[in-house]
């Protein structure tokens, strides 16, 4: 048994609005888009977690986009005098062994965490879209093939099948994204081809076929769009997964390569001085920590907004 959400109107102007967007009978497309963005948001809103997580995630952005306006001093700029300085006014997470201001290496570090989860999910979800929903539409033996290829990728632990990638294509920040993303990729095709399966024998996509609409574009224009809904979701709580294993790349020497302040080869510089000076290990693996969690949290709030079970709850 379902139950309705019930959404109380503001008064005033606000009200107004309100009424607007939660019109039973939107007066144009542009009124029900809205609607519908704004249902999805009040329904967001209800989750704190979710919002928390949101919150996190807007503050690692902004950290990302202003770093070289917020923070305190240089990330690469060594100062053997204050090397390994404890946590003070003046330097808010210590320094390292090189006397370089954690905070700032964090503050920095984060346009890499942003730069390698954005083309791991710009590389990898497109193509585990393209090749589930493919395989789910034709069937037979491309599907079987398509399929058994997936299950190769996904017989192995990623982070040790990313490790294989990486010392064939040699270390590197772009070699280490491009590992992730080939490692990435097949949990998208299975989901896509699920979806897919369950879709295929629609009755739209019968009289778009009657219609003249060949396979790729009944793929590209009714069976891919069905699919994104799940997959935005699975994008989202896949991104702890891929900053943890950047950072595990990092860690082992073969992601971003020093000086650049990526936050697993800062843990890796740190583990030494972990007994007496345990906040240059600590710090950037608190970050890596909050980082996931945020993207957990909102992974599970746009569960509950994108769920097509979830219409008309």
């Amino acid at each position: 048994m379902t139950t309705q959400v019930k959404y109380t109107t503001p008064e005033g102007q606000g009200g107004r609005y309100h009424r607007w967007l939660l019109a039973s009978a939107p007066r144009s497309r542009y009124q029900a888009r809205l609607g519908r963005a704004y249902q999805a948001w009040l329904t967001f809103r209800q989750n704190r977690l979710a919002v928390i997580g949101l919150g996190i995630i807007i503050a690692l952005v902004a950290a990302a986009a202003l770093a070289p306006i917020i923070a305190p001093y240089p990330p690469n700029a060594p100062d053997l005098s204050i090397r390994l300085a404890p946590m003070s006014a003046e330097h808010w997470l210590g320094t390292d062994e090189l006397g370089r201001d954690i905070l700032s290496r964090i503050i920095h570090g984060s346009r890499l965490t942003l730069y390698v989860i954005v083309l791991v999910a710009i590389i990898a979800a497109p193509v585990g879209l393209l090749i589930g929903t493919v395989a789910g539409y034709a069937g037979g033996w491309l599907d079987m093939v398509l399929m058994r290829i997936t299950d190769i990728f996904l017989a192995f632990p990623k982070l040790i099948l990313a490790l294989a990638f990486v010392a064939a294509l040699g270390p590197g920040i772009e070699n280490a994204i491009i590992a992730i993303a080939i490692t990435a990729w097949p949990p998208y095709a299975r989901i896509a081809r699920a979806e897919t399966i369950t879709i295929r024998n629609a009755d739209f996509i019968k009289a778009a076929r009657l219609q003249g609409a060949g396979p790729a574009r009944l793929i590209w224009g009714h069976v891919m769009p069905l699919c994104l809904s799940s997959l935005i979701v699975r994008v989202t709580l896949d991104m702890a997964g891929i900053i943890l294993t950047a950072a595990g790349l990092g860690f082992l020497g073969l992601g971003a390569q020093p000086p650049l302040p990526e936050w697993g080869a800062m843990i890796s510089s740190g583990r030494k001085f972990m007994l007496d000076q345990w906040w240059v290990a600590a710090m950037p693996g608190i970050a890596i920590f909050v980082v996931s969690l945020g993207f957990n949290l909102l992974g599970d709030g746009l569960r509950d907004v994108l769920d097509p079970k979830a219409e008309g709850q």
